[in-house]
């Protein structure tokens, strides 16, 4: 268990404004983030010194199994800096491209942030990405070079890198080691001396922000706020401004770093609020609560996510499905980055189409619902959202193509477009080469390329979605021996030719083999689904034609040969006429058969090509 630092009464109203401060912890993936946090944790006393503290806040098993962060993180914890105690509320974020809505819900409620880089591998993709992310909000920085202590650590090199990527001074960027403890304590007085308190009025009416959600099967959803103004206490009436639902608080508390219940939070607080709240929907991330008595007007709240990447998710077993959808509300109230619509599927049955923001996303969902919900799922393999601009005399409107079925015909639409991404790439420029050939091969155009010191090298190119959503960062680590680091934003729709590719059995198309293609790689995907599904088909006692087909055109085939059976095994001996008459006989039956005949395609055929 851990420690208490506090007594079991901890009254929030002394701290005022000017002893508070909200920071969180932003770093590529495994740059030290949830060790520093430990750390953090330790020095101020909120947790005991142990050897078994190790990702303390990654409450997920996911977390713990993959030893990256997941799902930001709230603590609160107090420390004491030149005679006075202040409360800092720490939010220790993920590291990972994917989970970039997190971080910026997180930044949403900071004034700051620690900028934490690894001195052994220097600044990486998603290092860029954070520091602006945090330099738009207008947040202050402070810059930390970690894992100092190690052998392999460049620490100078580092430093050149962050002074040229991000203009930073380097008598500001302090020197620290998570794991050892090394300068701990001197970041936390920069925190208190460098990043601004809060800006709030404890005497205006209430108005909180809903940043992050999860639900309890007792006490319903728990919502974790941030004060902006006013106070909030147990026993007050709220009221959620999106639903215009009202509430009575049960309970109210800072993550210490587990709940611990302070009766009342105040003006700049962070801090989680029990209303008994069932309804799942009604906890809109972004949302702004208030006194019922007191309406205010509703705080800004953030930008709609954009899904990345779609799949379809359906029961293993459809009598699941009821199951499958309760367990797909709670999840998504903890990742309100996830969006979801129900879908249907000839070969899956009911199910729904979930939009992520990437492929680690969707693996991580995918974990999350069987480890703590125990639901057998099937994930379809994942596509991106289309769009196709229709013609004049067709109203001339935009139509998202989310299913292959709904590509409209070529005639009437005036322009395709598919999703766009700026992607950042950082490796040794020994590897620049092969860099630049992936890039090509995924029909990448270049952007930017910028010389970080003699040995780095920053690539920006323009790169279709679904040309990454697949096995694009495997083969980045696998050229560049696990050197190269990827990072993308959003870079809006641009104009493409992609067409729909049919799969065809013995001349009858199915429609769940249906997909979109681009025009220069349907030729190359015909071949490699029809080679697939010769492999998964049984044989039948006649021929089984696969083929691909574009427009009816064909541009694959491949086929099965049918069964033989030994008619003539019957025969003894005697006139050779008498065995012909049989083989001619079987095969004006095997024409027929393939005439009338039906192949029913096992579900293990979808399976394969329909999951990845």
């Amino acid at each position: 268990m851990f420690g208490i630092y506090v007594e079991q009464t901890l009254d929030l109203s002394d701290y005022p404004l000017e002893r508070v401060r909200n920071f969180s912890i932003v770093a590529h993936v495994d740059h030290g983030k949830s060790t520093l946090a430990d750390r953090l944790l330790e020095v101020t006393g909120t947790i005991s010194k142990s050897s078994d503290n190790k990702q303390v806040l990654d409450k997920l098993q996911v977390e713990r199994e993959r030893g990256i962060t997941v799902k930001a993180q709230t603590a609160s914890i107090l420390y004491k800096h030149k005679g006075h105690t202040y409360l800092l509320n720490l939010i220790d974020t993920p590291g990972h491209v994917d989970f970039s809505y997190e971080v910026s819900r997180s930044l949403a409620a900071c004034q700051g942030v620690v900028l934490l880089v690894d001195a052994a591998q220097g600044v990486q993709a998603q290092t860029v990405s954070n520091f602006f992310l945090a330099f738009n909000s207008e947040l202050t920085i402070i810059p930390a070079l970690n894992k100092i202590d190690l052998k392999t650590a460049k620490s100078d090199e580092v430093i050149h890198q962050m002074e040229r990527l991000f203009d930073i001074n380097q008598q500001d960027i302090l020197k620290i080691s998570a794991k050892e403890g090394i300068g701990v304590t001197e970041l936390l007085d920069a925190v208190v001396e460098k990043l601004p308190s809060p800006k709030g009025d404890i005497k205006k009416p209430l108005s909180a922000l809903l940043f992050d959600s999860w639900y309890d099967q007792y006490r319903g959803v728990i919502c974790l706020v941030a004060v902006v103004d006013g106070s909030i206490k147990k026993g007050d009436q709220i009221t959620s401004i999106h639903s215009e639902q009202s509430y009575e608080v049960s309970d109210v508390g800072i993550l210490h770093p587990n709940e611990f219940s302070t009766g009342a939070l105040y003006a700049g607080q962070v801090g989680f609020v029990v209303t008994g709240m069932r309804n799942r929907k009604d906890a809109q991330i972004g949302d702004t609560f208030c006194h019922t008595h007191s309406l205010v007007d509703p705080l800004p709240g953030f930008k709609p996510t954009v899904p990345m990447v779609y799949a379809g998710v359906y029961p293993v077993d459809q009598s699941e499905y009821v199951f499958l959808r309760n367990a797909l509300e709670k999840l998504t109230l903890n990742d309100a980055s996830v969006t979801s619509h129900p879908d249907s599927c000839i070969a899956l049955g009911q199910g729904w189409r979930l939009g992520f923001l990437g492929l680690l996303h969707m693996d991580v969902f995918k974990q999350r619902l069987e480890q703590e919900f125990d639901a057998s799922v099937i994930i379809t393999s994942p596509s991106v959202p289309y769009r196709g601009i229709l013609s004049s005399y067709k109203g001339g409107k935009t139509i998202d193509i989310l299913n292959p079925l709904e590509l409209p015909d070529p005639g009437s639409v005036e322009e395709y477009q598919e999703p766009y991404v700026l992607g950042t790439l950082m490796f040794p420029q020994e590897y620049m080469g092969k860099m630049l050939t992936l890039c090509q091969e995924r029909r990448g155009v270049q952007e930017d390329v910028v010389f970080i010191d003699e040995l780095r090298v920053m690539l920006k190119y323009k790169l279709p979605l679904n040309e990454i959503i697949t096995d694009f960062y495997d083969q980045l680590k696998t050229l560049s021996s696990g050197y190269a680091s990827f990072d993308y934003d959003d870079h809006g729709y641009h104009a493409t030719r992609i067409v729909r590719m049919d799969i065809l059995i013995n001349g009858k198309a199915v429609d769940a083999l249906s997909s979109i293609v681009h025009a220069d790689k349907a030729v190359m995907s015909g071949r490699t689904w029809c080679k697939k599904l010769s492999e998964i088909i049984p044989r039948q006692l006649f021929e089984v034609v696969i083929q691909a087909s574009i427009r009816g055109r064909i541009i694959a085939r491949e086929s099965l040969r049918p069964l033989r059976k030994d008619v003539t095994a019957k025969c003894y001996g005697g006139d050779m006429s008498r065995k012909m008459k049989l083989l001619k006989r079987q095969k004006e039956g095997k024409k027929k058969m393939k005439r009338i005949g039906k192949v029913d395609l096992p579900h293990e055929a979808f399976l394969t090509l329909l999951t990845r």
